[in-house]
């Protein structure tokens, strides 16, 4: 398989308590096939860069192979890794990760023996940390990389790693724990060279504090760090894009999607832009087709989710969206 588009993230097996419809436990996840996904619904020859143990379900990985997918990326360590990722949702969407004996026991459910042990505090693990090694050499001559939420070090040691290669779109998405005041003198050596920035518009507000309220004072100031697109996702009410170069300003709103799973709706939206972006190297074509992949995420469980809806939707949904845009 010819290797277009490279994903970097994490995989893990998740344990979900849904705000409406049965659990989800012990199942596969994680940013990585969240986001390749969301661009797998537009484009194919897409490789993914992942680590896991040798306890990880190979079935697992043969079933993410059957959606088309190249996984000669995703390296299996000799050793066990504790991937696990606990989720609980109220009735609002709002996510909850401590704690999830109380959350087994006020849905009066049986808390199951895969958890025991679970830590949602626990030190990352270094053996998960990526590094340029983990790229396949195959890899090199994508077009386009997405870099899902990690630390400064290891997305900024893995966008250097990229170009030695022919790589020339580097799409990246920081970690929440990344975004604080402190961490905006390590944001120009990340940022310097990348070609859209995506942060939540939480994200973004912790990054500035009460420095500004102005959502496009700050994309004009992270821009200045050498990004030339800043795509703000604001949850229900979409994305706002900000075109460092041209100086321009788009509101995109969210497409009315029915909302059953939150789960992985920011990394399906930025494999999706990806994918769009690749097009014609245009950021708002590239923010529509995030929109409609993270759309048809938010309707259903499961990161492949988005891969089993009925043909032509997607389509359909973008050319819906394209009269939406407002541009300010």
């Amino acid at each position: 398989m010819d290797i277009h588009f490279i994903v970097f993230g994490q995989l893990t097996r998740e344990f979900l308590l849904p705000a409406s419809g049965p659990p989800r436990l012990d199942v596969a996840g994680g940013s990585l096939l969240y986001a390749a996904a969301g661009l797998r619904v537009w484009e194919s020859g897409v490789g993914l860069v992942g680590r896991v143990g040798d306890d990880y379900p190979r079935e697992w990985l043969d079933k993410v192979r059957s959606y088309g997918f190249d996984t000669s990326g995703i390296r299996i360590l000799p050793q066990n890794l504790d991937v696990r990722e606990f989720i609980a949702y109220n009735e609002s969407f709002e996510a909850n990760r401590i704690n999830p004996v109380s959350h087994f026991a006020r849905h009066e459910m049986t808390f199951p023996k895969s958890l025991l042990g679970y830590q949602q505090d626990k030190k990352p693990d270094e053996a998960r940390r990526l590094t340029v090694s983990d790229i396949p050499n195959d890899y090199l001559t994508a077009r386009a990389a997405y870099l899902c939420p990690m630390d400064l070090v290891t997305q900024t040691q893995l966008i250097a790693g990229l170009k030695r290669g022919h790589v020339h779109s580097f799409i990246l998405d920081p970690a929440a724990v990344t975004m604080t005041p402190t961490a905006r003198r390590e944001l120009p050596a990340l940022l310097n060279g990348v070609t859209a920035f995506l942060p939540s518009e939480e994200e973004l507000r912790n990054l500035f504090q009460s420095e500004t309220h102005d959502l496009w004072e700050m994309a004009e100031a992270v821009s200045m760090y050498g990004c030339e697109f800043v795509v703000i996702k604001c949850g229900a009410r979409g994305q706002l894009l900000y075109d460092a170069d041209a100086r321009r300003r788009w509101e995109i709103p969210a497409y009315p999607a029915r909302l059953a799973d939150v789960t992985g709706v920011g990394d399906a939206f930025g494999g999706g832009f990806v994918s769009g972006y690749c097009k014609n190297y245009d950021p708002l074509e590239g923010a529509l087709y995030g929109n409609v992949s993270a759309s048809l995420k938010l309707e259903g469980g499961g990161a492949l989710y988005p891969l089993e809806v009925m043909p032509g939707l997607a389509e359909a949904r973008l050319n819906a969206l394209k009269d939406m845009v407002r541009k300010v």
